[in-house]
């Protein structure tokens, strides 16, 4: 600092911008953020189990509402379908009425979504229980592109990919229990009333738990911290005036990001593989492994248990190291041969090993998706974390769609091992376009340039206590 004396009061601080007449503001993380990430993983986990309950069970599925395999897949890929045209707008939204709105929308959709599809218990009522599933893949439009934005929002620069790792392991252990519940609660039974008995009860269900969830939301309301939340440094950092942002030219710089489109394809071809093996995982399983519909929901249990694990490593991991591109590229390749022995193992007649193969797969696969949203952020900071996360999981819907049928129809004709090594090419091409991908860690930048700016204020603010300290102990002792 520099102090003019021919100015009194006036500081000059090379640490501090021209202009500026105040320090960056204090960053403030209220205890109330962890409360806040475990409800969003909360109705994340609500959403995610609508996605897979009818996969996991589609033999039972096909023979209750007498429809061909092609159309139980359809109840899964309406979530892809239904994401692709409505993330834009849905994106913008985020971005003008912030979280909250977000959050309330997001579980009204859910909820109606659950008791539409109480009411489709009925052997002649496929197209009701198509529409419950449609409302619910509305509301996953608004959860999927949060976890990113409410970290930066809430939590601190150490702390961002862990809070967004947990976010996603909520979506995540949706999916598990997708696995885990509908082949207990729904057994293969010839009498159709009693089928339709247990899959009403299984409806009821995941009604009551989204019902309960949507609740919490709405009371959530009461315990909202006065003011604005408590901003992360990253968040500080981004000095845009809201006159001077436009949606649309944020959407144009993301897509003239070079290292951000790689990372878009390359994000979109992974989980895509993940989508497609989620989805016809029963048709896997029951051809290789006739009448194992329970232990069919076991391996997708097995195979998300373990990618949650990954993906929490994968958080503290990049919290710790900060190495982006080379851990996504590490996961990516692990991921590429957990798919190549999955795909050899599941047919030599081992259920076991079937089991061992598909957690290896999964804890690579699954643990990969909390790193591409965060690299994703350090790529295109400033931009909004959820118009990039928006813009990976459009990609991912995408691949998912065209991957599943795809799939689906070369296991039709020519077998499990033809169809998985189908998804082993593609992992391969992520796997190479993930390697060209530029490291230009923004976000961390940004950061680093934010506390060097507080450390310069903070020095600035002890020396002027110095220099006024000595003014007045010289005026006291007579000496000025």
């Amino acid at each position: 600092c520099e102090i003019d004396p021919e100015a009194v009061g006036h500081i000059e601080c090379s640490g501090i911008p021209n202009g500026a007449s105040s320090p960056p503001l204090e960053t403030r993380l209220y205890q109330k953020r962890w409360m806040i990430v475990l409800l969003f993983s909360s109705y994340s986990l609500s959403n995610a189990y609508q996605w897979i309950q009818y996969g996991i069970i589609s033999n039972i599925m096909m023979r209750f509402y007498n429809v061909e395999a092609f159309a139980v897949d359809w109840l899964s890929m309406i979530f892809m379908l239904t994401y692709i045209p409505c993330i834009f707008p849905v994106t913008w939204l985020l971005d003008k009425k912030g979280l909250r709105v977000m959050a309330l929308l997001a579980n009204a959709l859910n909820c109606a979504g659950t008791w539409i599809k109480v009411a489709s218990a009925n052997p002649n009522l496929f197209w009701v229980t198509m529409l419950g599933q449609f409302a619910s893949s509305l509301g996953q439009v608004f959860i999927l592109g949060m976890p990113s934005r409410l970290a930066s929002e809430w939590f601190g620069a150490d702390e961002v990919s862990t809070a967004c790792s947990i976010g996603v392991f909520g979506n995540q252990l949706g999916i598990a229990i997708g696995f885990l519940i509908p082949p207990i609660l729904v057994p293969n039974v010839d009498d159709m009333d009693e089928l339709a008995q247990h899959i009403r009860i299984m409806f009821y269900i995941s009604a009551g738990v989204a019902t309960v969830i949507f609740i919490l939301v709405i009371i959530g309301k009461s315990t909202r911290a006065t003011g604005d939340p408590s901003h992360s440094g990253q968040a500080q950092a981004r000095n845009i005036p809201p006159e001077d942002y436009s949606y649309m030219a944020s959407i144009l710089r993301l897509l003239t990001n070079k290292p951000f489109m790689l990372l878009v394809v390359s994000y979109g071809l992974n989980v895509g593989c993940f989508y497609a093996v989620s989805t016809l995982l029963n048709r896997m399983i029951i051809e290789q492994y006739p009448g194992e519909e329970v232990n069919a929901g076991r391996i997708g249990l097995t195979i998300v248990i373990a990618g949650m694990v990954g993906s929490l490593i994968c958080g503290l991991w990049l919290d710790k190291t900060k190495t982006y591109k080379q851990t996504t590229l590490g996961i990516y390749l692990l991921s590429l041969i957990g798919m190549l022995v999955y795909a050899v193992t599941l047919n030599l007649g081992h259920l076991w090993l079937v089991f061992i193969m598909a957690g290896l797969l999964g804890f690579f696969m699954t643990g990969y998706l909390p790193l591409g949203f965060e690299f994703a952020v350090e790529l295109t900071y400033p931009e909004s974390e959820g118009t990039s996360s928006g813009l990976l999981n459009c990609s991912a819907q995408i691949f998912g769609i065209i991957f599943t049928i795809a799939q689906g129809k070369i296991i039709d004709k020519w077998g499990t091992l033809t169809g998985n090594i189908f998804l082993c090419i593609f992992l391969l091409i992520g796997s190479v376009m993930t390697g060209f991908i530029k490291s230009d860690l923004r976000r961390q930048k940004a950061n680093l340039q934010a506390e060097v700016q507080t450390a310069s204020v903070s020095t600035c603010v002890c020396v002027l206590h110095k220099v006024r300290g000595g003014i007045f102990t010289s005026l006291w002792r007579g000496n000025v």
